[in-house]
């Protein structure tokens, strides 16, 4: 079998009348969960976008993992698993420090600010010129980098399983997809958010022991499984080896490579090991608490304990989570390492589609519905809640701030309500040239976040953090930040030999990142103290009183205190197990 033929799978893709079953009894508990949560959330803004401030903590976590596992991760990460390895795993992994940070530092301010936004926040710490261009700057990356990537992933999948155009399931999914967030606003959100998480892990626990029980030949083992993948993964010999040096030289520029390893050359395209440090502060504060389609559902909290709480959940999730989005591309490349030998400007598109070949190759009929349910879940559940912040984000932030202050509540949802059905439009016709770039899926998705993320999360740090920063200094850091990136972009793409170090896009990230902490510090220390309403205990930590122990829990086994710990300990042993020295 020739490696192109490798990831094609089967050329029908057969649905039975059980596999057809369990896909409608899912859409039909879908659909009944968001009607019976947003039946009566479209009185007022307070409803309809923050799911009234009553959102349970099962709830808030389960929301928040729903709403950032999508065909990003079954499309787009499984694929670069298969050809990076396990250092993937840190996109999951990394999430650590980013998700402490919630809960204890970030978490306080935001819900006592009684914010709709970060937007919001961001003016009433800074100025109004932050809050606009942060609103905007939300929206085209909610458009380009999750939407749009988004409904081409879940496309892709379609058009490969059953041969369907791929405008026409970018269009059937989009539609289908946006539904409850356009009826329900966050509450239908939130809840049918909870029940696809259950749906979406079962659908890839089930492709990840299926791909182990095949490699395990005749036995049948998922254990025996996981030690010949883990073996082949290693590259010791044979055509595993050639495809790891392969790799090695279009990735790091050398020849080895370690396929299980989270520590990676500096020069990695990928995850360099500079990206285990500024990773959190460049682009993982921005993703997890800047980002308004993930937080929004933190800001519905009941109080900080179910917020916190929550957050330790999704925590817990993104711990086993590269068991269904990391483990099935090593599985892959255990199976057809040859596909590692094509011309490499081939690859990225033949990775893209491992989850779907696993589904093709290994998932008996009678199982596939609940795998396909699986993965519409998770395309539906982010769809819905980008739709439903990018909304937020344009009724408050620029239609209620800059056309209308004095909007009635009925017109502010109404606006909610438009808002997610053109920008739903926009994203359908976007996803349909992604395709087009030549990168994979999960590439094009992260280079995009490390353009967006850096100048926000160094202002919004160091604005939690120290008094003295004040608009002047944010301001000046955010727009530089933004002139830099470009400058580096321009800069690689035109010098003939760059520094090899500063080709990966974390480390291009990490630099921008820098350099906006610098000029922020600067520029704030050289123009006048803020205002005394910019830095009230709502906006910034009082390191005197430090105002961010309230709400842990009243029991040992109900508190915050407890679960982070373990949360934190079990990704620590996984970074260490996954680590170069065990490994050796």
């Amino acid at each position: 079998m020739g490696p192109e033929a490798a990831l094609n799978g089967p050329d029908q893709f057969e649905l039975t009348f059980w596999d057809y079953l369990a896909f409608g009894a899912f859409f039909v508990v879908l659909s009944a969960i968001g009607y019976w949560a947003g039946r009566r959330e479209r009185s007022n803004p307070s409803d309809y976008f923050l799911a009234g401030r009553k959102l349970p903590w099962y709830v808030v976590g389960g929301s928040f993992i729903a709403s950032n596992i999508s065909s990003e991760h079954f499309i787009g990460m499984i694929g670069a698993a298969f050809i990076f390895g396990q250092c993937v795993a840190m996109s999951c992994w990394g999430n650590v420090l980013s998700f402490s940070f919630l809960i204890w530092l970030f978490i306080p301010f935001l819900l006592a600010s009684k914010v709709f936004t970060i937007p919001e926040f961001l003016e009433r710490r800074f100025n109004s010129t932050l809050r606009q261009f942060f609103a905007v700057v939300t929206v085209l990356s909610n458009v380009l980098a999750f939407l749009a990537a988004v409904l081409y992933g879940g496309g892709l999948a379609l058009n490969k399983l059953f041969g369907w155009d791929l405008w026409f399931a970018i269009i059937l999914l989009g539609v289908v997809a946006g539904t409850w967030a356009i009826y329900g606003g966050l509450s239908s959100v939130a809840w049918t958010d909870l029940f696809t998480v259950i749906v979406m892990i079962l659908g890839g626990v089930l492709v990840t022991i299926l791909g182990l029980q095949a490699l395990a030949g005749d036995s049948g083992s998922p254990i025996e499984g996981f030690r010949v993948m883990i073996e082949r993964n290693h590259a010791s010999g044979g055509v595993w080896r050639e495809a790891v040096e392969h790799t090695a030289q279009n990735i790091v520029h050398a020849d080895q490579y370690n396929r299980l390893s989270v520590i990676q050359p500096v020069t990695h395209e990928l995850q360099p090991w500079t990206n285990l440090f500024f990773g959190v502060f460049t682009v993982s504060i921005w993703y997890n608490v800047l980002n308004q389609f993930m937080i929004q559902r933190v800001l519905g909290a009941k109080n900080a304990y179910h917020a916190r709480m929550g957050i330790v959940l999704a925590g817990f999730t993104q711990v086993f989570l590269p068991a269904i989005i990391v483990i099935p591309g090593l599985i892959l490349f255990a199976m057809h390492p040859e596909v590692l030998l094509l011309p490499w400007e081939e690859v990225p598109r033949e990775a893209d589609q491992t989850f779907i070949s696993l589904v093709q190759a290994l998932v008996p009929v009678g199982l596939r519905g609940l795998v396909l349910a699986g993965l519409f879940g998770a395309i539906q559940s982010t769809v819905n809640s980008v739709l439903n912040s990018t909304a937020t984000i344009v009724t408050l932030d620029i239609y209620k701030r800059l056309l209308r202050p004095n909007a009635s509540s009925r017109d502010l949802v109404t606006v909610g309500i438009a808002t997610s059905v053109v920008v739903l439009l926009v994203a359908i016709v976007l996803a349909g040239f992604i395709g087009h770039l030549g990168e994979s899926l999960f590439v094009y998705i992260q280079t995009l976040y490390a353009f967006f993320a850096p100048p926000f999360s160094a202002v919004f740090l160091l604005g939690i953090l120290w008094r003295r920063i004040n608009a002047t200094g944010a301001t000046a850091a955010v727009f530089s930040g933004f002139a830099l990136y470009i400058a580096i972009k321009v800069y690689v793409g035109v010098v003939p030999s760059p520094p090899a170090w500063l080709m990966p896009y974390a480390n291009q990230a990490a630099v921008n990142w820098v350099f906006c902490v610098l000029v922020c510090v600067a520029v704030s220390l050289a123009t006048p103290r803020p205002s005394a309403e910019r830095v009230t205990d709502q906006l910034i930590l009082n390191w005197k009183m430090l105002n961010i122990f309230s709400d842990l829990g009243t029991r040992w086994y109900t508190s915050v205190v407890t679960w982070w710990c373990l949360f934190v300990l079990l990704i620590v042993t996984l970074v260490v197990i996954f680590s170069p020295v065990v490994l050796r």
